[in-house]
């Protein structure tokens, strides 16, 4: 384990981040009268090992909660969200051009939009995010502009429309993440030894954790073919030559397009805020010409990411009502019996499978994700392996299933942790005509293939499965684009691969249709610091399921 180094897990009641800003304040406490800044001193690259886990989990929740302010970095005048410079440096992004809310920068804080029910969750239809304009300067549709990419051309010449210059998304949350990075990286290097174990000549089948991905077949001359391959995003079947397809499970964007939480921050920092983290932009770097350099350390990634892998798991919350309490049990078996948790299923994380930290169980979760992309489109990312910032360092980790961690967690159960997040993190189309020009569940572009290229402009499809568990209280909007307000308006829209399912539910009696419906409204983010996965309408913790013996009355 010479490449890992390991923090305490122990929460000390006295201990807070002014343990780490203190020392320095107290060095120049006049420095900071009259500035403006949301984060007064930033964590050093390496100072990560030196403070606790609890430390840095609250750090990284004010990184979070943090409305950056201009005198600290935030907007990127010279700059897209995508990082890119400008299609027109002569109109930077200043006042007024410095906020905008279709191409972003969109918002001060990343709990602008992530904050239904808690920091960190989802949001309401109102903090939609526009995927894939921030690779326009400043959208503006203005025809008498004609750069390509400025305000209202697309790479391929053509005037945009507010239906086609972007993708329109729901904010989902971002608790029980965790868990679900760690699944992603056992189910990567499942599927990867399944593809190298297959001899030439031979199709692999890919499966894992019960789910199928299809065949993978390695042609008699080396090469790959990945047309039999299913439910993966294409970054991850991309091949060339005798160099064989990642096959990287990507569990963040609805689309499976981003491999862990640290590229999503990276990302979103830049996109949504215009804070460039070092590890993407370089030391010293200003790229956006603001004047700011250094406006994220790798460590303040490290923070942030692990604040959000050790958020609270969902539950469920069930009020102590007989009536809602028949119907959830009963909700529960139509849901499996109608086929639902065949692709909203739980999945297991196994003791024996810890890619990047040997002899870990997978619920010990570690930074930098050994699958962080290096090049390549929302690159580079933080790479484990020896301390040499801001391009890579070594594993710092913490057990997902610690009960000093934020309430309600995950446990260990007979050498497992079962995760249930009803999804099988596979990309399924559920549309009813696959045509994305005309199918309102379909997207006009497709944010897993080369911006501006043909696949681009082709729209796409296919989503991840909907991680279930917590979905019902982020902000009431359901669905991919977020624009259905109850479950079941989400369920009726289940077509293409999901037809049979969608098809049972409607031939069930209204009762058992609403029954199963009581069940999704189960499904949410808890209180802070709640004892139990499964709680009453006052919080309490819910002996869940009922015991056998209990009668009608008190069920």
């Amino acid at each position: 384990m010479s490449k890992t180094r390991c923090r305490s897990c122990v929460w000390l009641a006295a201990l807070s981040l002014f343990a780490i800003v203190i020392p320095v304040f107290g060095q120049s406490p006049s420095s900071q009268i009259g500035r403006e800044i949301a984060i007064p001193v930033h964590l050093q690259d390496g100072e990560e090992f030196t403070v606790s886990i609890p430390q840095l989990i609250q750090y990284g929740a004010q990184l979070f909660n943090a409305k950056f302010t201009v005198q600290e970095g935030a907007g990127r005048p010279k700059s897209k969200g995508t990082g890119a410079p400008l299609s027109d440096p002569s109109s930077p992004l200043v006042f007024p051009r410095n906020f905008d809310r279709i191409s972003s920068p969109d918002s001060n804080a990343c709990s602008g939009c992530h904050n239904a029910p808690i920091s960190g969750g989802g949001g309401d239809r109102v903090t939609e995010v526009f995927v894939l304009a921030q690779r326009f300067d400043h959208l503006t549709l203005d025809h008498a502009d004609g750069i390509t990419l400025r305000g209202a051309v697309d790479e391929s010449g053509k005037f945009v429309t507010m239906e086609d210059a972007t993708n329109d998304r729901k904010t989902i949350g971002m608790n029980g993440s965790g868990f679900i990075e760690m699944l992603a990286r056992q189910m990567t290097a499942e599927l990867q030894a399944e593809r190298d174990a297959g001899p030439l000549g031979s199709c692999a089948m890919l499966k894992s954790k019960g789910i199928s991905f299809g065949c993978l077949t390695h042609n008699a001359d080396g090469t790959w073919d990945t047309s039999r391959v299913e439910g993966l995003a294409a970054p991850s079947l991309a091949s060339k030559g005798t160099t064989p397809p990642s096959l990287i499970i990507r569990p963040l964007h609805q689309v499976g397009n981003v491999v862990s939480l640290r590229q999503f921050s990276n990302n979103a920092f830049n996109h949504h805020h215009g804070m460039q983290s070092e590890e993407r932009f370089g030391l010293n770097a200003d790229p956006d010409e603001d004047g700011v350099v250094n406006e994220l350390t790798t460590a303040d990634l490290t923070a942030v990411s692990l604040f959000q892998a050790t958020m609270s798991v969902p539950g469920r919350v069930i009020p102590n009502d007989p009536a809602v309490e028949r119907a959830n049990l009963k909700g529960g078996a139509v849901f499996d019996r109608i086929g639902c948790a065949t692709c909203h299923a739980t999945l297991p994380l196994t003791a024996n499978n810890n890619p990047g930290l040997p002899g870990q169980p997978g619920w010990v979760y570690f930074e930098p994700n050994p699958y962080n992309p290096a090049t390549g489109p929302n690159s580079p990312n933080l790479q484990l392996g020896p301390t040499n910032y801001p391009v890579s360092a070594p594993a710092l980790w913490v057990d997902l299933t610690s009960e000093i961690l934020p309430l309600p967690r995950l446990r260990v159960l007979k050498g497992v942790v079962m995760v249930p997040a009803y999804t099988d993190l596979k990309l399924h189309d559920i549309s009813a005509t696959s045509d994305p020009k005309t199918d309102p569940e379909c997207e006009p572009l497709d944010q897993n293939q080369s911006a501006g290229s043909p696949g681009f402009f082709a729209g796409n499809c296919k989503f991840i499965t909907r991680k279930l568990w917590g979905f019902y209280n982020q902000g009431g909007a359901f669905m991919h684009h977020g624009k259905f307000t109850t479950a079941r308006e989400a369920v009726e829209a289940h077509n293409g691969e999901a037809l049979a399912q969608r098809r049972a539910f409607d031939a069930l009696p209204p009762d058992r249709q609403d029954n199963l419906i009581e069940f999704l409204k189960s499904l949410q983010v808890l209180p802070p610091g709640s004892k139990s996965l499964v709680v009453d309408e006052r919080g309490n913790p819910k002996n869940w399921p009922p015991s056998e013996g209990s009668s009608e009355e008190e069920r």
